[in-house]
């Protein structure tokens, strides 16, 4: 009987959460794939992969019985570069990584993506990948309930296209790329390289988030570094802050607010276990932190799915989970004015739920 009380709750609580408004900040366009999508077009355009099965597929690209490790996860995009192979397979993968983040009632998103992972070894121009992108977004978007906004994303180990992607994400403002992102292997790859076309792209108006402190080996003062000398305005995980009291410390006077992925965090490693991961450490320090899926498709997770890791993992309370989501909203790449209405917006749904969640 105990058992099914329990079944009971877990199940009414995954059903509030499931109809919870919701934001994210940090969501891979590359890493959101259906798989039956990624079967269509392999078996239509002729991916060079090993196999068309859906099944047979899923070891590929996403972490299914992988030994947690930082490059086996960032070696699943290597195959899903493959699939886009024409316009529409682009503009398909883009519409419906939308339409799955609006089916799980997420009102905001922050989508971005690598140009380069869907140009350079296809044929295309990023001009053309972006506009793509782009059209289907706005398409996805207005066909169902929720807003979009893009960030253009450059590889740590690519900075041979730093500029070129800087200069497409500034002259994409008007049609809703708000930041410029930089991401992959930071234990390889240092962001020296990137300094100057960040501050360019900054002082052009675009916001600008930085994967940071990520990987277990990863060092603390990679978020220093992307604060100060980066100008980030949020950091990508900042999982290893707790590695040093001064970037701790930092990050609490400037509030700089986490990008949080709780799932991808443990299968890239950076974590034993739900138990030992900072998010809650680091709110209750007063770091302004957030809940995000990272690649949901590659962690075989939805947002809600998050939440409820948050929640039963870590031993988040329904109230900490309330103040991240108001945190997400106040740390959104948006104009002040529109920010505050997004706050406003989610300050209303949320004082709806009560602060203990399910009985």
């Amino acid at each position: 009987m105990r058992t099914q009380v329990l079944n009971s709750k877990s199940h009414n609580l995954r059903l509030l959460l499931q109809n919870m408004p919701k934001i994210e900040l940090h969501r891979h366009l590359e890493g959101s794939l259906r798989l039956s999508t990624l079967a269509e077009i392999a078996r239509q355009h002729g991916v060079d992969i090993q196999t068309y099965g859906i099944e047979e597929l899923r070891p590929l690209v996403q972490m299914v019985e992988d030994e947690p490790n930082f490059q086996t996860f960032l070696a699943k995009f290597t195959i899903l570069r493959k699939f886009y192979n024409t316009r529409e397979s682009v503009m398909r993968i883009a519409y419906e990584v939308v339409a799955d983040a609006a089916h799980d009632n997420i009102k905001y998103l922050e989508l971005r993506f690598n140009p380069v992972a869907q140009a350079y070894h296809q044929g295309f121009t990023f001009e053309e990948v972006a506009d793509w992108v782009i059209e289907a977004a706005q398409k996805a978007q207005q066909d169902f309930d929720i807003q979009v906004k893009l960030i253009v994303q450059m590889g740590r180990h690519e900075p041979q296209f730093a500029r070129r992607l800087a200069e497409l994400a500034v002259s994409h403002q008007p049609n809703g790329v708000v930041g410029l992102d930089l991401a992959g292997d930071e234990e390889h790859f240092t962001a020296e390289n990137f300094i100057d076309t960040m501050r360019w792209a900054k002082e052009r108006g675009l916001f600008i988030t930085v994967h940071a402190g990520e990987c277990r080996r990863c060092a603390a003062k990679n978020i220093a570094e992307a604060i100060n000398t980066l100008q980030a305005d949020r950091i990508g995980h900042g999982v290893q802050a707790h590695k040093s009291q001064s970037v701790l410390d930092l990050l609490k006077r400037t509030q700089t607010t986490l990008e949080m992925c709780p799932t991808s965090n443990i299968q890239t490693a950076a974590i034993d276990g739900l138990t030992y991961h900072p998010l809650l450490k680091y709110h209750q320090m007063g770091i302004p932190v957030t809940i995000n899926t990272d690649d949901p498709s590659v962690s075989n997770i939805t947002l809600t799915d998050e939440y409820l890791v948050a929640l039963q993992g870590i031993g988040l309370s329904f109230a900490d989970l309330k103040a991240m989501m108001r945190t997400a909203a106040q740390a959104a790449f948006l104009p002040p004015p529109e920010r505050k209405t997004l706050t406003d917006y989610f300050d209303d749904l949320l004082s709806q739920y009560p602060d203990s969640g399910v009985e």
